[in-house]
């Protein structure tokens, strides 16, 4: 188990160095700061792109302190505690981190706006690797994505280079599904992972459900395009905050509504087993089907 950790990490580590060289480095535009709403209301510039991280401060504390008061989301592991304890400390901090850059956007403030937001994605991947895969690993591996999310942020900040921050931010948002629905849970309700994320296939239908992150995202990158539809009444960058602060929520909402998962299957082999059920049940529809013939006299040729 270990040859085959070490190798994990070494495919990593080399795939993260082959992206290095072959990709160009993504410089932050200065453009990036000019918001579609800047009105100052009360004395506060930007303000609605300040007060709409109130909520993360509110779900933040309150995940904190769930996570200690009477166990109240049935935190079965030391590594568990540990991981949603930071994630939630990381909610919080994106409120204070991410009014204090809205008070005035430049590239300096910009800082204390990701680095809370690296904290929480991946405090979340370590969680995940506890559920799903190993809870030392997981355990472990908290401070080494920890780790590897500052020393996004430096890099960027020192090299004027996104992309490791950019890996930071979307590789959970491809992973975190990718794991959810193919290593079976400890606990139920795995879907609100899927809500959260931004992918949700109930029953394997062909519907696809937006989740709030995928949703965030759209916003932030249709600011100035929400806020010309709306009016001028709310910018993209507005709702972004209120849709992203949706996804702790629904993972409180999953802590303190999941069991422990009595038969542990992936969501793969539930949706399989729930489409063989649909049509299981679709055959019996059409089979049971009768028809009513009434009774004709016939007539015998002379």
């Amino acid at each position: 188990m270990k040859k085959q950790t070490l190798l994990a990490w070494g495919v990593a580590i080399l795939c993260f160095v082959v992206l290095m060289i072959v990709t160009p480095a993504i410089h932050q535009s200065e453009a990036y700061h000019d918001f579609a709403d800047q009105r100052e209301f009360l004395g506060i510039p930007n303000t609605l792109n300040v007060v709409s991280n109130f909520l993360f401060l509110v779900i933040g504390l309150l995940g904190l302190i769930l996570c200690f008061h009477r166990n109240y989301f049935w935190l079965r592991l030391q590594g568990e505690v540990w991981g949603w304890s930071i994630f939630f400390i990381g909610v919080a901090a994106v409120a204070i981190g991410s009014s204090y850059y809205h008070l005035k956007p430049n590239d300096a403030r910009l800082v204390w706006d990701r680095l809370p937001m690296t904290i929480a994605f991946t405090s979340i991947m370590a969680i995940f690797i506890i559920e799903r895969i190993n809870e030392q690993k997981g355990t472990v591996s908290i401070i080494l994505l920890l780790l590897a999310g500052v020393i996004s942020i430096l890099y960027w900040r020192f090299f004027d280079d996104l992309r490791p921050y950019a890996l930071i931010q979307f590789v959970p948002c491809i992973a975190i599904p990718l794991m959810a629905i193919l290593l079976p849970p400890m606990y139920t309700h795995s879907a609100y992972w899927l809500w959260a994320a931004g992918l949700y296939l109930p029953y394997l239908h062909l519907s696809l459900y937006a989740g709030f992150y995928l949703l965030a995202k759209v916003e932030e990158a249709a600011d100035k395009p929400i806020y010309k539809w709306t009016h001028h009444i709310v910018s993209g960058h507005t709702l972004k905050h209120l849709c992203a602060a949706m996804v702790p929520v629904l993972l409180a909402l999953m802590l303190a509504k999941r069991s422990n998962e009595a038969e542990r299957q992936s969501l793969l082999e539930t949706w399989k087993v729930s489409w063989t059920r649909f049509r299981g049940k679709d055959e019996v529809k059409v089979e049971s089907y009768t028809c009513a013939y009434s009774d004709v006299p016939v007539e015998e040729s002379p």
